[in-house]
């Protein structure tokens, strides 16, 4: 292959290798996610229908067309077009199960070190060459191409951070949608009065006018803190997990060009797998006192 060639088809294999680590683990419905919007429903409308209240009385087509697609137009007045679509292909992946494999990918580090304890770790180069994992093949083959510690760490860090400000930028897209529905929501609600207040003259058709102007704000609200805003947090959530899991692979990577014992790597990226949901929730609800 020439040169030219090679170089075209990089950027190829990256898209792939980020679509294939995106995609990882779909096929398993994430419980908490459908469960979760499942039970809110299943909530908010039985206590509607215990209070005697009628589900066709919710329905509104016209409602549903004005929430919604005036909740995506403020967001792409709000966003480049690129950003909603990534943030689209985000969410895409929250109704299916987060694969989680990071103690796999501390007894794959271990393995590495006892490799490299004994061959150097320039005999790692056909396994690194073999890793799935984009940022670990990448953190593993500077290794055995002989780069600085610090400049390995410097690297991948970059990276890290990089990838995670791709990430709370596609949360914020959902945040940004979750602020404009009910907004949008009340706007419906007033265009359905303002229908209402031209038909004063059949009083017949003022009370149903008024309570079907209303169903707006129940779409704008309700799509917001069902959808758009848990949508942003759980984004959040998987993104700071993600982070761990690639600090864990990092540290690994940094012991095994330092020579460190494998039983002593073992019990340093134990700390990463042990409590891990704990720290990931609370790193996602406060990342500054994370970094600290």
């Amino acid at each position: 292959m020439s040169k030219v060639a090679e170089v075209k088809e990089q950027p190829a294999k990256r898209r792939q290798a980020r679509q294939t680590e995106e995609t990882k683990g779909r096929g398993k419905l994430d419980l908490s996610t459908v469960g979760g919007l499942g039970l809110a429903l299943l909530g908010i409308l039985g206590g509607y229908a215990l209070e005697h209240g009628r589900a066709g009385d919710l329905w509104g087509a016209s409602a549903a067309l004005i929430v919604l697609g005036g909740s995506i137009g403020a967001t792409l007045v709000a966003n480049p077009v690129s950003l909603v679509k990534r943030a689209a292909r985000r969410a895409s992946g929250l109704v299916f199960e987060y694969s989680d494999n990071s103690q796999e990918t501390l007894e794959l580090m271990v393995s590495y070190a006892m490799r490299a304890r004994k061959n150097g770790v320039v005999s790692l180069e056909q396994e690194a060459s073999e890793i799935q994992d984009p940022f670990l093949r990448k953190s593993m083959m500077l290794a055995v191409d002989g780069m600085d510690l610090h400049e390995i760490r410097a690297a991948m860090e970059l990276e890290m951070d990089v990838a995670e400000r791709r990430l709370e930028e596609e949360a914020k897209v959902f945040e940004i949608a979750g602020g404009f529905a009910p907004t949008i929501g009340i706007i419906g609600a007033v265009l359905g009065l303002i229908i209402v207040m031209g038909e004063l003259s059949d009083m017949t058709k003022v009370g149903k006018g008024i309570a079907a102007a209303f169903v707006a704000t129940i779409y704008g609200v309700g799509s917001a803190n069902l959808l758009f805003l848990p949508a942003a947090l759980k984004i959040k959530l998987r993104g700071a997990a993600e982070r761990e899991k690639r600090e864990m692979m990092l540290e690994g990577v940094c012991a095994i060009v330092e020579g460190m014992n494998p039983k002593m790597l073992r019990g340093k990226l134990e700390a990463f797998t042990s409590g891990a949901p704990e720290r990931i929730v609370e790193a996602a609800a406060d990342p500054q006192r994370s970094a600290a």
